[in-house]
């Protein structure tokens, strides 16, 4: 098996082997990684029966993953819901860095289960929102929250998601959107020269295209090939190798007492540029309750956020930089989809349509 389940957690009631109508199975599925769940109504979307994380490439559909994840707890499920990184239609979603195409009835009908319900990744963790603890947040700018606010959700991982909560008078309700693909808009000289280098390799550069995973390893290769600073050797020879870019960049980063000067420059124009998109967002959904950084990258970066970069870029929107100071800035350090899947799903299978 690729990846091995957690068992650090007490067992789980109702035990393994359980056909109860309390058990969930829940998924994040990213083109990187997929974190399945069995999760219990007794126990709530916090704390998971089993999980387990896999590498999304290795599988040629869900189903195939799923079937060995379930097999591998012992576990049979009646109900199933996904958050998966992109647009969810009629049903229907293609993953966007990912060859599967998913569709609930037909999961339902391969998998044999009652039901499957499919979100936007970036629903799902906007949804998270309203469970998340003190202890799940780490916060760059405490703000002025107002009650009944919009809330902001942007994600940098493999790709960049972004999703907004509208107060409905009782509670906020998520939305997802498609503006990771909208377009990137610099912000000074070296941004725009970044925008006309990627501009003649993809010829639309979307906001994804620089801060996403990729996009900080496109930062890095264009700093690089500029000779905005020299390339480390063991940088070099570990990106020759093909290991994963974006975390080298990022270490390299950080490493002290002698941080690498190409792996920080690129970081400290990734931070810029997540920092001038969470503003765009927090204008566009008028984000008085607060903006929520999740995804796989910002919590590997607290460092870096931390250290101004980010809130000025935040704030730098002329005549509205004051209203957006006052805006809380929050860091999710758990994985935010899961939990808000969990917690649709566990919602969904109390009261199924079906």
């Amino acid at each position: 098996m690729t990846a091995s389940l957690d068992h650090t957690r007490p067992a789980a009631t109702p035990p393994v082997g359980s056909r109860a109508p309390g058990l969930l199975l829940a998924g994040d599925i990213g083109g990187t990684k997929t974190a399945l769940g069995i999760f219990s109504s007794a126990r709530g979307p916090r704390e998971p029966v089993v999980e387990a994380e896999f590498p999304s490439a290795k599988y040629a559909s869900l189903a195939e993953l799923v079937r060995e994840f379930l097999a591998k707890a012992g576990v049979t499920v009646q109900y199933a819901c996904f958050d998966v990184a992109g647009p969810v239609l009629a049903g229907r979603a293609r993953i966007t860095n990912l060859p599967w195409v998913l569709a609930e009835d037909e999961l339902a009908a391969e998998l044999r289960l009652r039901s499957v319900l499919l979100l936007n990744d970036l629903e799902a963790a906007a949804l998270a929102t309203s469970v998340l603890e003190p202890d799940d947040l780490h916060t760059l700018n405490a703000g002025e929250p107002l009650a009944g606010g919009a809330l902001a959700v942007i994600a940098p991982g493999t790709g960049l998601g972004e999703a907004f909560l509208t107060w409905d008078g009782t509670r906020h309700r998520a939305f997802p959107s498609e503006g990771g693909h909208a377009d990137f808009a610099p912000t000074d000289e070296l941004q725009a020269a970044l925008h006309a280098h990627l501009m003649q390799r993809f010829g639309h550069v979307s906001v994804e295209r620089v801060c996403s995973g990729p996009g900080l390893l496109n930062i890095y290769q264009y700093l690089r090939e500029s000779g905005h600073a020299p390339e480390s050797a063991v940088v070099a020879r570990r990106l020759a190798a093909g290991e994963d870019g974006p975390p080298i960049i990022g270490e390299a980063a950080e490493r002290r007492p002698d941080p690498d000067p190409l792996s920080r420059a690129a970081v400290q124009l990734f931070v810029s540029i997540l920092g001038a998109e969470a503003g765009n967002l927090a204008l566009k959904v008028l984000s008085t309750g607060g903006v929520y950084l999740a995804g796989g990258i910002p919590a590997r970066m607290i460092a870096a956020l931390g250290e101004g970069r980010f809130m000025r870029a935040f704030v730098a929107k002329g005549r509205l930089g004051d209203m957006l100071a006052r805006m809380p800035v929050h860091v999710v350090l758990r994985r935010a989809a899961l939990l808000g899947a969990a917690l649709r799903g566990l919602e969904r299978a109390a009261a199924p349509t079906d």
